[in-house]
């Protein structure tokens, strides 16, 4: 149920709505946003957001408990950064959840299926640059999660590539501000 181009006036092609996939999108009222043309895709972009959500629910729990534990000369400030990108992730977590909801899903919260859902992993360290290492490992993680996700995506959902290209720009961020604090 794509737009068409096969409309010709004077040998000009001009692009021309699917008039099926508008007819179909009046049907299935309860469905929202979910028209037809999401095809068999949904679930799988559905998968992959609650796959997404498990992992920025495990970094949003390893960034609290870095920020709680740090210590040393440096890390109050590196504590902060911490907490700073602990709500930057919960942040991300909630537009996922909320993206899911709108796809007809339902988030998977689950904390004893978290970390077996997650891309990347928890972490116990007690020294700071530990610490530092650590979530940069998880943040590069998210990068290319998140790069596959958007590939794999493509046009089947550009509302939902748009949400992650969003979230990517930060996850870039995070790791180069990490990178900047291994080895102080």
């Amino acid at each position: 149920m794509k737009a068409d181009v096969s409309s010709k006036t004077n040998g000009h092609k001009h692009l021309v709505l699917d008039q099926g996939g508008l007819d179909a999108a009046r049907k299935s009222l309860d469905d929202g946003a979910v028209t037809p043309s999401y095809g068999p895709w949904r679930d799988d972009v559905v998968q992959l957001l609650n796959d997404a959500l498990a992992t920025e629910l495990v970094c949003v729990l390893r960034y609290k408990r870095h920020y709680f534990t740090a210590n040393g000369v440096e890390s109050p400030a590196i504590a902060d950064e911490f907490l700073v990108h602990a709500n930057e992730e919960s942040g991300h977590a909630d537009r996922i959840a909320e993206r899911i909801v709108q796809l007809g899903g339902e988030p998977d919260f689950a904390p004893s299926r978290l970390l077996e859902r997650s891309h990347a992993a928890y972490d116990e360290s007690t020294d700071l640059q530990s610490m530092v290492r650590a979530n940069l490992i998880a943040e590069r993680i998210a990068v290319e999660s998140y790069r596959q996700m958007i590939a794999l995506i493509g046009d089947k959902d550009p509302t939902t590539r748009r949400m992650l290209e969003d979230i990517l720009s930060d996850e870039e961020e995070h790791a180069d501000e990490l990178k900047d604090w291994l080895g102080h």
